[in-house]
């Protein structure tokens, strides 16, 4: 059964940083590219940034190009997004899931976890 668990969400300040964490199960995690999205209220959930199974490509929406980064961990099946230089347009629920490096979910994954909420205050 695949399951993920997404953590490290919080309130914080314009300009601070988090770092998201996404441990997965049930699945051949080094197989896959990963990626973590994100869905601000009232709008439609968006991808932000993709990485290949084996780490050597990043791929990241316009808008955070520059302040995340993601990168992964197979020994341990954890997902990570690094986010410096956060704006309060970032406040959102973010998710991880498998991704395609359109930024795209991977078809028939899925949203599996239950998603870590991030808020930037002005």
């Amino acid at each position: 059964q695949v399951q993920v668990v997404e953590s490290g969400g919080g309130l914080v300040q314009a300009g601070g940083s988090l770092r998201l964490s996404c441990t997965a199960s049930g699945f051949r995690f080094d197989l896959y590219d990963m990626g973590w999205f994100r869905q601000a209220p009232g709008r439609e959930r968006e991808g932000v940034s993709c990485i290949t199974w084996r780490g050597g490509n990043t791929f990241y929406t316009d808008s955070v190009k520059g302040r995340f980064g993601i990168s992964r961990d197979n020994a341990k099946s954890t997902l990570y997004l690094q986010m410096n230089s956060l704006k309060p347009e970032d406040t959102a629920m973010y998710y991880c899931a498998a991704c395609l490096r359109d930024l795209r979910v991977y078809p028939n994954f899925g949203f599996r976890g239950q998603g870590t909420q991030v808020t930037v205050s002005s």
